[in-house]
C-alpha cells in the first residue's frame, strides 16, 4: 500500500477508491515562452505529487495534505478565488471539470509529493493534474485534454494565468526524452534527452530563494508581452520575424527588452532540439547560459541567489547553467559531465555561505514518465 493511500485511511477511516501520481517538471530551455505562443522543452521529474482518492455522493469536498497541516472541507464546490493556499488546486480541478460539463461531484482526497514546493518545479499542476485523474476515475480525459483543464483550474479558479507548459509536461512526458511543445498548435514531440548515455548529469539546484508567481510579476510580464504584440500587429510574439524592426518599432526600452528575450528564447529552443535530435547533448550547455543571461537581464527575472548558482556552477566547469521556471527564486539548472557534479555542487553551496545565503540542496534528475494511475 502507498504511502497516499495509507493516509487516505488514516484520515478518512476507510480506504480510497484508486492512487494516481503526476510528476513535477523542469524546463530544459524555454522560459515564458509558452504563453506567446511559442516553444518549450520540458522534462517530467522522478519527483511526484500523488494521491488517494474516494468520489463521495453528498457532493462534500474533504482535502487532507501529508505535506500541509491544513485540512480543507466545503458542503459544495466554491466559487473561483474563495480557497486560500494549497487546497485551491484540487478545488481548481474539480471546478474545470464542472465548469467544462463534467461535474466530478464530492470527493475525498489526500495529497502526498516530494516535489520541492515554491521551487519552480510545478508542484501546483502536478496536484491539478492528479486531481483531474482522481476525480475522473476509471473514464479520464485523454492526456492532451487532461492538461488543457489543469491550465483551465490555475487560470480560471487560482488566479495563475500560466502557459500550458506545466501540465503538459506532467501529462505527456516519456522517460529518456525531453517534451518539445508548440504552444499554440500544441504538436508534440518526444526529442531523445539523456544526459547520462553521454557522460553527462542534469544538475538542479533549489536555491532556496522562495518562488512566488501569483504576487502579480508573472502577470505584469505577460501583460507586456500581449501589448508588445498588439503594437507589433501579430497576435503574439512568436510571430515576429524581424526582431531589428519590431525593437525599433516600440516606444520603450523595458518593452523591448521583454520582447527581445521572448523572441531569442524561442530560437534558443528551436537549436537545442536540432542540437538533440542529432545526439549532440553537451552543445546545448551554452545555450542554457545564454537563456539564463536574456532572463535576468531582458525579462528581469533573476535574484541574487540564482545568479550566484549559476556563476559558481560555470566557474567550477558546467558546461551551462540558467534558472528555470518561472523565475524570482526557485531552481537553477546545471548540465555538467558526470565527474563534475560534486564539484559544481561545492562551488554552489561555497558562493552560498559566502554571501550568507541559506543553504541550497541539489539533486541530480533523469527525464521521466508522464502521469499516471497506480491503483
Amino acid at each position: 500500500m502507498s504511502a497516499a493511500a495509507r493516509g487516505f485511511r488514516a484520515a478518512f477511516g476507510y480506504g480510497p477508491a484508486g492512487v494516481w501520481r503526476a510528476p513535477g517538471r523542469i524546463n530544459v530551455i524555454g522560459e515564458h515562452t509558452d504563453y506567446n505562443d511559442g516553444f518549450v522543452l520540458p522534462v517530467a521529474l522522478p519527483h511526484a505529487v500523488t494521491v488517494a482518492a474516494a468520489p463521495r455522493a453528498d457532493g462534500r469536498l474533504r482535502f487532507r495534505s501529508a505535506q500541509a497541516p491544513e485540512a480543507f472541507e466545503a458542503d459544495a464546490l466554491p466559487e473561483p478565488g474563495t480557497v486560500a493556499g494549497w487546497a485551491a488546486y484540487p478545488a481548481g480541478a474539480l471546478w474545470a471539470l464542472a465548469d467544462t460539463g463534467r461535474p466530478a461531484g464530492g470527493l475525498d482526497l489526500y495529497v502526498d509529493g516530494d516535489v520541492p514546493s515554491g521551487a519552480g518545479l510545478s508542484s501546483s499542476a502536478a496536484l491539478v493534474c492528479a486531481t483531474l485523474l482522481a476525480a475522473a476515475g476509471d473514464a479520464p480525459p485523454a492526456p492532451e485534454e487532461t492538461a488543457l483543464l489543469a491550465q483551465r483550474a490555475e487560470n480560471g479558479f487560482v488566479g495563475m494565468p500560466c502557459g500550458i507548459m506545466d501540465q503538459s509536461a506532467s501529462m505527456l512526458a516519456r522517460g529518456g526524452h525531453a517534451l518539445f511543445l508548440d504552444t499554440r498548435t500544441l504538436a508534440a514531440e518526444h526529442v531523445p534527452f539523456d544526459p547520462a548515455s553521454r557522460g553527462l548529469t542534469l544538475l538542479v539546484v533549489d536555491t532556496r530563494a522562495p518562488h512566488r508567481l501569483v504576487d502579480g510579476a508573472y502577470a505584469d510580464r505577460r501583460r507586456s508581452c500581449e501589448e508588445a504584440a498588439r503594437l507589433l500587429g501579430v497576435s503574439a510574439l512568436r510571430d515576429v520575424t524581424d526582431l531589428p524592426a519590431a525593437l525599433a518599432a516600440l516606444p520603450d526600452d523595458r518593452t523591448r527588452r521583454r520582447v527581445r528575450h521572448v523572441v531569442t528564447e524561442n530560437a534558443r529552443v528551436l537549436e537545442a532540439v536540432d542540437l538533440l535530435r542529432a545526439g549532440a547533448v553537451a552543445a546545448v550547455g551554452p545555450l542554457l547560459t545564454a537563456s539564463h543571461a536574456s532572463l535576468r537581464d531582458d525579462y528581469e527575472v533573476s535574484v541574487p541567489e540564482v545568479d550566484t548558482a549559476v556563476d559558481a556552477a560555470l566557474a567550477a566547469g558546467a558546461l551551462g547553467a540558467r534558472i528555470t521556471g518561472g523565475g524570482f527564486g526557485g531552481c537553477v539548472i546545471a548540465l555538467v559531465g558526470a565527474g563534475r557534479a560534486d564539484a559544481c555542487a561545492e562551488a554552489v553551496r561555497g558562493a552560498y555561505k559566502e554571501r550568507g545565503f541559506a543553504e541550497p540542496a541539489f539533486f541530480a534528475t533523469v527525464p521521466s514518465p508522464g502521469a499516471r494511475r497506480l491503483a
